[in-house]
């Protein structure tokens, strides 16, 4: 199995950080320029300088400069006017929400599933025009994309009336992360009590968001239900989107006591928590699992990721073109639909995927060597699996892995390592949901979280709570001290002012 390499996170978020416009590409001046306004994720993009190629059947693929000024040279090239990209950065949905609130402008953004979906609900799109999905030498979005995700009529986009609203950059999976060296019983790992479970108190973290603490919060709800043998599918969308008074009021039930369990509430700390191992288990993306997972590697630490027997939040990433303050031009829509064409070309799609170790919305068969190149046994490999990928990139699409890669009975493959991580087998897929909008239900969902993540005096030993008394109780006697001498010194104060000493 060959080994996959990412470019350091920390090289990235020093050159595509912060709020501010950031251009990664220039070209010279003519009378005739589209300045395009790009926002997208923090470490989410090509960003060149490789020190190695991608050896793949179909040729060798390496990055020798950013996707923004490759793009640009590109595009420039083929048209008869020239495109600039100004390209930035967000560190969070909410916090690209809030910029475009407070007026900041772009052209196209890439937020994830529910930002998409509250943008869409608000009006602020505009849609892909008819042209981005016609047959065309440079459509490789229309060409590329799985059809499990975009296209077809079962498609995710499709189902959910997202087709021709956005476009799917990047998806995956939500799951535990886990040392399976530290676990009593590894099937601890394969239900979303983990984060209950009181044999790992504060050696397990979750991610200190709403939504995915209250998607496993959600599963471990409804675990016995989802767990039945009678159980019917159908069902999971609406048990796992639920925001009655009744379901909020017990996963702020579930999530206190889980607070109570976790070694914390973590955002990004939780990837070095798991290679250096602080913690155990960590509620993680895929994505960023596959990362952490490389890290540990260069450890010689294995970990392995399980997606919990109830159910997994089926996440994407997409772009989305945005209406508010943008003059929609035909020159515009063709640089803006350009940029995620150009994105979604397969070599592209891979030097992508290589960089930041998420998985790409595209099916090529690039892209499958480059799963193969990384992932295939080796000749020599005695146990091969054959794994099959025919839901996302088509018939006939199979991996032969190495078998000790895979945690599984017979052909119920739950857990597993990098490639399992990126591609979820197809029982997998077969149990996961997308999370959706809160819509008018979001200020109650806030409230839930504010009393969970909120300090209760019940959250602190008595001793603690004895010092914190103690102290409060020395300052008010201070103060009081000082405020009777205070009014004592303006009594006797002489009226003109001056204090006399007596010799």
């Amino acid at each position: 199995m060959k080994k996959f390499k990412r470019l350091s996170a920390i090289f990235a978020a020093t050159l595509l950080s912060g709020a501010a416009l950031i251009p990664l590409a220039g070209c010279a001046e003519k009378t005739d320029k589209i300045v395009l306004r790009v926002c997208s994720w923090e470490e989410y993009i090509d960003l060149g300088d490789w020190d190695e190629a991608i050896e793949l059947e179909s040729g060798p693929i390496k990055g020798v400069n950013s996707m923004v000024d490759d793009f640009t040279e590109w595009f420039n090239a083929n048209h008869d006017y020239e495109v600039k990209v100004e390209y930035s950065t967000f560190g969070t949905n909410e916090d690209l929400y809030n910029r475009l609130s407070l007026g900041d402008v772009y052209d196209i953004v890439c937020p994830s599933d529910y930002m998409l979906m509250k943008l869409i609900a608000e009006g602020n799109y505009v849609d892909f025009t008819d042209g981005f999905w016609a047959d065309g030498e440079d459509n490789y979005y229309a060409k590329n994309v799985s059809r499990y995700i975009d296209g077809d009529e079962n498609s995710i986009f499709n189902r959910y009336g997202w087709h021709n609203l956005a476009a799917c950059y990047m998806w995956g999976t939500l799951g535990l992360i886990y040392n399976p060296e530290k676990l009593n019983d590894i099937g601890d790992v394969s239900t979303w009590k983990m984060l209950l479970n009181e044999d790992y108190k504060r050696q397990v973290t979750i991610k200190d968001n709403v939504r995915d603490a209250y998607f496993a919060t959600l599963g471990i709800l409804n675990s016995d239900e989802f767990l039945s043998e009678n159980f019917d599918k159908s069902n999971l969308s609406a048990l796992m989107n639920a925001t009655d008074d009744n379901t909020v009021a017990s996963a702020e039930d579930i999530l206190k006591s889980i607070k109570n369990n976790v070694y914390s509430f973590e955002t990004d700390s939780g990837k070095a928590d798991m290679v250096t191992g602080k913690v155990i288990c960590n509620e993680q993306w895929s994505g960023d699992a596959v990362y952490i997972m490389d890290e540990a590697d260069e450890e010689d630490t294995e970990l392995w990721y399980s997606v919990p027997d109830e159910c997994t939040n089926i996440w994407f990433d997409g772009w989305l073109k945005l209406k508010n303050g943008v003059e929609w031009t035909d020159e515009r829509h063709e640089a803006a639909e350009a940029f995620v064409n150009f994105l979604s070309k397969p070599e592209n799609a891979v030097r992508n995927m290589y960089y930041i170790g998420y998985t790409s919305a595209i099916a090529s068969d690039a892209v499958f060597e480059y799963m193969d190149w990384n992932y295939g046994a080796d000749e020599d490999t005695d146990e091969v699996y054959e794994y099959d990928l025919s839901y996302f990139f088509g018939d006939g699409y199979t991996i032969e892995a190495d078998k000790s890669c895979f945690g599984f009975d017979g052909e119920n493959i739950n857990r597993g390592r990098q490639l399992f991580t990126q591609y979820p087998s197809k029982n997998v897929i077969e149990r996961s949901v997308v999370m959706l909008d809160f819509g008018d239900k979001l200020s109650d969902i806030n409230q839930m979280w504010i009393n969970v993540r909120c300090p209760d005096i019940k959250d602190f030993s008595p001793v603690t709570v004895g010092i914190v008394a103690a102290a409060i109780g020395v300052i008010a006697i201070v103060g009081c001290l000082y405020g009777f001498r205070y009014k004592l010194f303006i009594k006797n104060k002489p009226k003109d002012g001056y204090v006399r000493v007596e010799k």
